[in-house]
């Protein structure tokens, strides 16, 4: 049997890509045993109408991957698959575009331009509405996927048919944090994987009703994961191992990790908050919602 401190490696040439946790079973979202999480070598550069899932098995193959794995893939491979590339000169402009509500906006440190702070069509809250404009050629911008958890969901199916196994699809992008400095990968789309513990109803360790908390366990395998990806490795995609115990084909997606509306406490950014309680309370608006908030 495997020691849980003796890691399974994975190497593509002369490197080693791979992080072993030693687990327990738990009454809760805990393995029953070691968690092993490794980078696939191999994946091409993707270009629109590539067959994405075709890519990852033939890098993978079929010895590498088991029932009960989670893939972590990029956003950024899905949306060059599925042709997300647009022509646009002004990244801002794409921006816009994109925007359903502005949040916040600053200066940025380097004096071009802003920094804005906006909900995007997915109804995720983050820095240009996920538009990115690297790795892409010049005048284009990379958008989001249309649909994560759909391209999630295709994914995990294509993976059954070519190689027989059931395995759980995650579609991760960067994120920030409203509360810490630095970003992290986060779930955008989830296919077959619990995007959330619940553990309201249950007890902590001293037998204390447990009334609030719910683990984001889709977000913390991404950010797990982009320790063997990386940033800038060319690593788009990582297989974890050991936590098939959160595999339910019946899950919802990773929709299911937004807090929108009344639910979400950071709607507006300081400055934009206290211009709009002026305004709210020169109007005679309440300035508060009367909806109770589940923390």
């Amino acid at each position: 049997m495997r020691s849980p401190r003796s890691p399974q490696r994975y190497t593509a040439g002369s490197t080693v890509f791979c992080v072993t946790i030693a687990g327990a079973q738990g009454r809760d979202h805990r393995a029953a045993g070691p968690v092993t999480v490794w980078a696939v070598p191999k994946i091409p550069q993707v270009q629109p109408g590539d067959d994405l899932t075709a890519l990852i098995c033939t890098a993978v193959g079929e010895a590498e991957l088991h029932h009960g794995d989670i893939l972590v893939v990029t956003s950024k491979i899905v949306s060059k698959a599925e042709g997300r590339i647009v022509q646009a000169e002004n990244r801002e402009a794409a921006i816009t575009a994109e925007t359903l509500r502005a949040v916040a906006s600053r200066p940025r440190a380097d004096g071009e331009g802003l920094t804005r702070i906006v909900e995007n069509r997915l109804g995720i809250v983050c820095a240009a509405a996920g538009v990115d404009a690297s790795n892409t050629a010049p005048g284009t911008v990379l958008l989001l996927p249309q649909d994560p958890d759909a391209s999630a969901a295709a994914m995990r199916s294509g993976i059954r048919q070519r190689l027989g196994v059931e395995v759980g699809v995650l579609i991760s992008d960067t994120l920030g944090r409203a509360w810490r400095v630095g970003q992290t990968d986060a779930a955008i789309g989830s296919s077959g994987v619990r995007p959330l513990h619940d553990h309201r109803g249950g007890s902590d360790s001293a037998g204390r009703a447990l009334a609030v908390t719910e683990s984001a366990v889709a977000d913390e395998i991404c950010a797990m994961a982009d320790l063997v990806k990386g940033k800038s490795s060319g690593l788009p995609v990582a297989v974890v191992r050991g936590l098939d115990h959160l595999l339910d084909p019946e899950a919802p997606g990773a929709r299911a990790l937004v807090r929108t509306g009344d639910q979400d406490m950071f709607r507006l950014g300081t400055d934009e908050a206290i211009a709009e309680g002026f305004r709210r309370a020169q109007d005679g608006e309440p300035l508060h919602s009367s909806e109770p908030l589940n923390p």
